[in-house]
């Protein structure tokens, strides 16, 4: 006759195995949704481009071949795709300052929130999440009206004479760092407030009190206090930022794309699938570095703690 121990450890496996067997479907749907677009891109990469789009069933890497290199037209050597090339440092770079900017304006109203009274800092961050509630298409031609060359900007600078003709920001690099620094700014203040809301403001007090400056208690106190928000909030809006495509598409044009419009260009325009595939997966694999950088400072800092 089985002990109770026996009897409690078998209803237990029973229970534990009842559960799979109940979340078996959800589980098998979410990996399906999830892995095989991901595989059909894989596939797509190592085939050959048809002649009017899709692909021909023949393995070929000059889909993987094409991101970085391109054959010449006349004597059909491979030289380097400067387009291509460019596109990468443009996105890597406006991704870049997208997030320096959002940081430098983050940060002190990050800052400014935490220092509010508790009953008003909802009231505050109920203010910065209120872009979220729109569309991001709106957002983006929200700032095209604002710095058009008959936008807000320039028919004020006009209105004061302050110049004579409209300054062209639109299609310009300029016009994408505005953009996406207004849309994914509050990506980057809400890690930021979450780190500084649990900063005891008695560490500040005393660094003053040890005669510190503004400057010095902000970098030996305050910053490090709050490195994982900042780590956070700055992969919170590389990540997208990298990716972008409406910003770019709206505010750059055609002359200055990024790599979302280079990928969206060669599954359009381009027919060329294989290439758009092994570009998209080129951007994942510069996004799973970026994360595995997030988690490898995330762990030094809670080991830090620790």
């Amino acid at each position: 006759m089985a002990s109770a121990e026996e009897v409690a450890e078998e209803a237990e496996r029973r229970d534990i195995r009842d559960r799979w067997l109940l979340s078996a479907p959800a589980l098998i749907i979410i990996f399906l949704a999830a892995t095989g677009p991901l595989l059909i891109v894989v596939i797509y990469s190592f085939l050959t481009p048809g002649p009017y789009g899709d692909v021909v069933w023949k393995f070929s890497t000059d889909g993987w071949l094409s991101v970085v290199m391109q054959r010449d037209i006349f004597d059909d050597t491979l030289v380097f795709a400067d387009a291509h090339l460019s596109i990468f440092w443009r996105s890597a770079k406006l991704s870049f300052m997208t997030t320096i900017f959002t940081l430098l304006f983050g940060f002190p109203t990050a800052y400014f929130i935490a220092t509010r009274p508790t009953r008003q800092r909802n009231v505050w961050l109920f203010l910065i999440t209120i872009p979220f509630w729109t569309n991001l298409l709106i957002r983006t031609f929200a700032i095209q009206e604002v710095i058009r060359n008959e936008g807000i900007v320039n028919t004020v600078l006009i209105k004061l004479g302050i110049i004579s003709q409209p300054i062209q920001m639109m299609f310009t690099d300029f016009a994408l760092m505005v953009g996406m620094t207004y849309v994914y700014l509050p990506l980057m203040v809400l890690p930021l407030y979450a780190s500084l809301e649990k900063i005891d403001f008695r560490l500040v007090e005393a660094g003053y009190d040890l005669y510190a400056n503004r400057f010095q208690v902000l970098r030996r106190v305050i910053v490090p206090l709050v490195k994982p928000g900042i780590i956070a909030g700055s992969i919170l809006v590389f990540i997208p930022a990298l990716g972008a495509y409406v910003t770019p598409r709206v505010l750059g044009g055609t002359k200055n794309m990024m790599l979302g419009n280079l990928i969206e260009l060669q599954f359009g325009q381009g027919r060329n699938w294989p290439l758009g595939s092994a570009l998209s997966l080129s951007l994942m694999a510069i996004v799973m570095v970026a994360l595995l950088f997030y988690v490898r400072s995330a762990g030094r800092q809670g080991g830090a703690h620790g």
